[in-house]
């Protein structure tokens, strides 16, 4: 799908605040599985503000964030600036442009719920070619399909189904970016990935945070934070949205507190042979 400009137009500020962490265990098995040792360079490729590029950069030398959307680069510039981590470098630019918009060559090549945005195939290629012999391209995600559900810490749990039905009532049944409609995938990434030099990859699932919480802004910034929802599709209505889910929450928890639960952490590890 080529790449629009507004997909997430005002979603910047909300990101990071919105979106749930993936597992704790990430950096350990990734250090483990690739055989990370605090050398060469990280590449996390449609890094928005940095979730991955912050968590990961102390595993290398060098870490480069990639993303076309220059709000989400500012952001990710804020907290490495707010973090001390200083061997990040941020630039502006589309997978599709790789290499030669962020050349290699690098230890890791990451993509944390990026990679259905991006021409798969023709994009794991080149990632082929940026990798350094023994590197490899992780896919992280979060997965609930399929995965336990923990107890949770006693707290009330996040109405999401509420919420999205706040959502279609605004911007009606079709999930849209930008100006599209987002198209249905059908499609498995192991799948791609088999059909590229990588071969089959490696699949791993890490234990998410079982006691996730999350106040009712951070709830709110977490649907702004999405394509499919974000700040602009709204129009001159977004307060109204926002009142609305402020309510909604409001009525399920008096203090605002909520328990979130996103699935477990995915990771599709494929490597590039020695």
């Amino acid at each position: 799908m080529p790449y629009d400009p507004t997909n997430y137009l005002g979603s910047a500020t909300h990101y990071r605040r919105g979106r749930p962490a993936y597992s704790p265990e990430l950096e350990s098995v990734l250090s483990q599985e690739a055989d990370l040792d605090g050398n060469g360079r990280l590449l996390d490729v449609g890094c928005g503000p940095g979730i991955l590029t912050l968590r990961l950069a102390h595993l290398f030398e060098q870490a480069v964030g990639l993303d076309p959307d220059a709000d989400m680069l500012a952001e990710g510039r804020r907290a490495a600036e707010e973090n001390s981590i200083r061997n990040i470098r941020w630039v502006q630019g589309l997978a599709e442009e790789l290499p030669a918009v962020a050349p290699g060559p690098f230890r890791m090549v990451t993509f944390g719920q990026s990679f259905q945005w991006t021409d798969e195939r023709a994009v794991a290629e080149a990632v082929y070619d940026m990798l350094t012999p023994g590197g490899a391209l992780a896919l992280v995600v979060h997965t609930a399909a399929g995965r336990t559900r923990p107890t949770g810490p006693g707290l009330p749990a996040i109405p999401h189904e509420e919420i999205t039905a706040l959502v279609r009532k605004y911007l009606g049944s079709t999930r849209r970016a930008g100006q599209r409609v987002v198209p249905q995938r059908t499609h498995r990434f192991e799948d791609v990935l088999a059909q590229t030099r990588f071969g089959v990859p490696q699949q791993f699932f890490l234990p998410g945070i079982p006691d996730l919480i999350r106040d009712s802004e951070s709830v709110l910034s977490g649907y702004l934070s999405l394509s499919s929802s974000a700040p602009h599709l709204f129009g001159d209505r977004l307060d109204d949205f926002a009142a609305d889910v402020r309510a909604l929450l409001a009525n399920r928890s008096a203090d605002g507190i909520f328990w979130d639960w996103p699935g477990d952490t995915e990771v599709l590890l494929a490597r590039k042979p020695d």
